[in-house]
């Protein structure tokens, strides 16, 4: 006889990977997709991106001195000996497919939208993941400020279309190449001034806007007389600023100017911006993005323009749980058979198919229940109605039809059953 300790062990997810199951994955499925239809409602085109990516993408697209790059990524040498990488974020990628496939040679601005899972190895904790499910957007090809207001306002839309309102758009511009060099040797000069470690002043040198996204309270009180790139935008840089504002005013859109926000990405300029919900603690982002002047020539392709954002669903679930919303059905199915028999079994499982043909989520009890243990599998369903055949039912040419919401059943014939419970549930 098999012992306790002679079991086989199960298996348990890689840790900081979150998991969807039913019920819960029906609130996941419905933040995932009412995120990406207000992008599809502005003719954003699906994109599907592969997984990985080689690995000197990101490292040139996102930049060397960032965390994601310098400390998160998931890299690793295929059977070839070429350096892959598990894809960290979305925007290096539709960038490197647009030059691929000369998306840009077609019209502008490209617009797409992707979803799906993103990794980074970071340090498990509510709303922070090493799987982290996104939907994203990017336009390309367009240095327009209406453009930038319109990705904004996509997001913000999708958003409230769940519901949310405990949310704030906070927003900023970092410049454009000819007030960022500047910018840069002012900011540089303060930083000498400061009594920082020697990790972050060796971050400083790569990129010294890192330090002003510094998290650490002690390295945020030495940076509070920092000078700021809002009040050193070139004439350009500020034009589009105060247009994108406008358009955003124009759109409805609420924001706060925050003149320290910088993203955790090196490829962006002009227009960035973050969406922070106050009610998930410490990992309060649930989405940001902004205007990538040169990624695309960096990356190999032509001098244009694009802005984009990456939405984390997981973050924006758990948003929608800080504010007691469930927008959504956990119902599986809307309809239930119960047969009593294998005749019965066999008539309901060509019903079944005819319904499901007519659009309607049908289930089945299997297995031989009775009538007690399949109308509780009915129950657990979430179904709006029960169809119950016997012996008697076949004779009578006949089905019963059970409201399981107010226990009322009715005999309806045979061959009209689809019909009606179709139109019912329209």
């Amino acid at each position: 006889m098999t012992s306790v300790q002679d079991r086989i062990q199960p298996f348990a997810a890689p840790k900081g990977v979150p998991e969807y199951s039913p019920p819960e994955s029906a609130g996941f499925l419905h933040v995932r997709d009412t995120l990406a239809a207000a992008a599809d409602r502005a003719g954003y085109g699906y994109i599907e991106l592969p997984v990985f990516e080689e690995t000197g993408l990101y490292a040139r697209g996102v930049g060397e001195s960032t965390d994601v790059v310098s400390k998160e990524m998931y890299t690793f040498a295929d059977r070839g000996e070429r350096s892959v990488t598990l894809r960290p974020e979305g925007t290096a990628g539709v960038v490197r497919s647009v030059i691929e496939h000369g998306l840009d040679r077609v019209g502008l601005p490209v617009k797409l939208r992707y979803a799906g899972p993103f990794f980074r190895y970071e340090r498990p904790q509510a709303g922070r993941y090493r799987q982290l499910q996104q939907v994203g957007v990017e336009a390309i090809g367009a240095d327009d400020p209406a453009l930038d207001a319109e990705v904004v306002a996509i997001a913000d839309e999708g958003f409230k279309s769940l519901g949310l309102t405990g949310y704030r758009l906070e927003l900023t511009s970092l410049g454009d190449a000819e007030c960022r060099p500047a910018y840069r040797e002012r900011l540089q000069a303060f930083l000498a001034g400061l009594d920082l470690d020697e990790a972050t002043r060796a971050r400083a040198a790569i990129n010294p806007l890192r330090v002003l996204d510094d998290k650490r309270p002690e390295v945020r009180k030495l940076m509070e007389d920092a000078p700021l790139l809002l009040d050193h935008l070139s004439e350009a840089s500020a034009a589009h600023h105060a247009a994108v504002l406008e358009h955003l005013d124009d759109l409805g859109v609420a924001y706060t100017i925050n003149p320290r926000m910088v993203r955790g990405l090196d490829y962006y300029t002009k227009t960035t911006f973050e969406f922070v919900h106050d009610g998930l603690g410490a990992q309060s982002g649930i989405g940001g993005g902004g205007r990538y002047d040169g990624l695309m020539a960096t990356l190999g392709g032509q001098e244009l323009s694009g802005v984009g954002w990456g939405i984390g669903v997981d973050r924006t679930l758990l948003a929608c749980g800080v504010e007691g919303l469930r927008p959504w059905s956990t119902a599986r199915v809307e309809v239930f058979g119960v047969p009593l028999g294998d005749a019965a079994r066999r008539r309901l499982v060509t019903i079944a198919g005819e319904l499901r043909r007519a659009g309607v989520r049908v289930d089945l009890a299997y297995g031989g229940r009775g009538l007690k243990g399949s109308m509780k599998s009915a129950d657990r369903s979430g179904a709006r109605y029960a169809l119950v055949l016997g012996e008697r039912d076949l004779e009578a040419g006949t089905v019963g039809v059970k409201d399981l919401a107010s226990g009322d059943q009715r005999s309806v014939p045979l061959e009209s059953v689809v019909t009606e419970l179709s139109s019912l549930l329209t």
